[in-house]
């Protein structure tokens, strides 16, 4: 396995790890000498992805939790600490989406979409925090969504919850970047993944030629291009980089 240096191995947690952008952010994590615990709803996609992990020698764990269930989620990184050792690295990837006009937006849609977008990433911070803060180092990187920049008509939920997990960043950077903790936010666009093609094949989305028509590079991006830059988010280089919202996005929202 290829490996890149990025100072001493850590051990990260990767959650919604199991497909798409975090699947990618798992391999890249693993390339740069990180430990790797895959954490996600779909428990065998998790053992699939650390399968493969360990397989390119990384020490890596797939673990199955529901990130709304705060009980699951400690249970989660108490086995993963168990097994790899103290967290250092916390990459949020898990989400969910939905495309429902404003006035068609139940109250019960409404919160599912908070709980697993942003309650999920809150619960999965506090978590992985105390590990961080005993270190005196930290890395912390959420994904959001260019709709919580620009909005987004038909998804005001999602746009909502994804806007907070940018200023969740922003807070967790100023509270805790005296303790050698930095937080940072990647709102993805345009990137080709599981979740897109299902959001096209149910009529949400445009098809790849026509998304990618409005984008300046004029082409879509991939997982790697997101997991490149959490790398980097994630390693010793960017130390002076916290609280910033990273557009990786093909100049899609500039």
């Amino acid at each position: 396995m290829s490996s890149v240096a990025v100072g001493p191995p850590r051990v990260a947690v990767v959650t919604g790890g199991a497909s798409g952008m975090g699947e990618s952010t798992c391999h890249e994590l693993g390339r740069r000498g990180h430990k790797v615990a895959v954490l996600d709803l779909n428990g065998d996609g998790a053992q699939r992805v650390a399968e493969e992990l360990r397989g390119e020698g990384v020490a890596a764990l797939g673990v199955a939790a529901d990130v709304t269930d705060r009980a699951a989620v400690d249970e989660a990184f108490a086995k993963l600490r168990s097994e790899l050792g103290p967290v250092h690295i916390l990459v949020t990837s898990a989400g969910l989406v939905d495309f429902t006009p404003f006035m068609d937006i139940s109250p019960q849609c409404w919160q599912r979409l908070v709980d697993v977008n942003l309650n999920g990433t809150f619960h999965c911070a506090q978590a992985a925090l105390p590990d961080m803060l005993d270190a005196g180092w930290g890395r912390i990187v959420m994904i959001s969504s260019s709709s919580a920049q620009r909005g987004s008509p038909g998804m005001a939920h999602y746009a909502a919850s994804k806007g907070g997990v940018i200023s969740l960043t922003k807070s967790l950077a100023r509270e805790f970047g005296a303790a050698g903790i930095t937080v940072n936010n990647i709102p993805p666009s345009g990137i080709e993944t599981p979740m897109q093609h299902q959001s096209q094949a149910a009529g949400h989305l445009p098809p790849n030629e026509q998304m990618a028509a409005s984008i300046p590079i004029g082409h879509l991006g991939t997982g790697e291009d997101i997991a490149a830059a959490v790398g980097f988010l994630c390693s010793e280089q960017a130390r002076f980089i916290t609280g910033q919202v990273l557009g990786v996005n093909g100049g899609s929202v500039m």
